[in-house]
């Protein structure tokens, strides 16, 4: 399932329309989550960086691992 896209801008972007650049993250809730709101976990991944957060709280803290961190993790968690 695929989440919605968050979108930041750029740090060194400016009020005044400068280096404008924004990217996304593609969202993706755990397959373990429910409609009742139970175990809601999503995880948006790219080459550099895993990032997690609790989909209850999309705008709350997020959690944020190297692609081998989170591996390490999701094998050991399979286990």
């Amino acid at each position: 399932m695929t989440g919605t896209l968050k979108w930041f801008k750029s740090s060194y972007s400016s009020q005044t329309g400068g280096n404008c650049i924004e990217v996304a993250y593609d969202w993706r809730k755990s397959s373990h989550s429910t409609e009742q709101g139970g175990d809601c976990v999503e995880v948006a991944a790219h080459q550099t960086a895993v990032h997690v957060r609790d989909s209850k709280d999309p705008d709350g803290p997020m959690l944020t691992f190297t692609p081998a961190e989170w591996a390490a993790f999701a094998e050991w968690a399979s286990n």
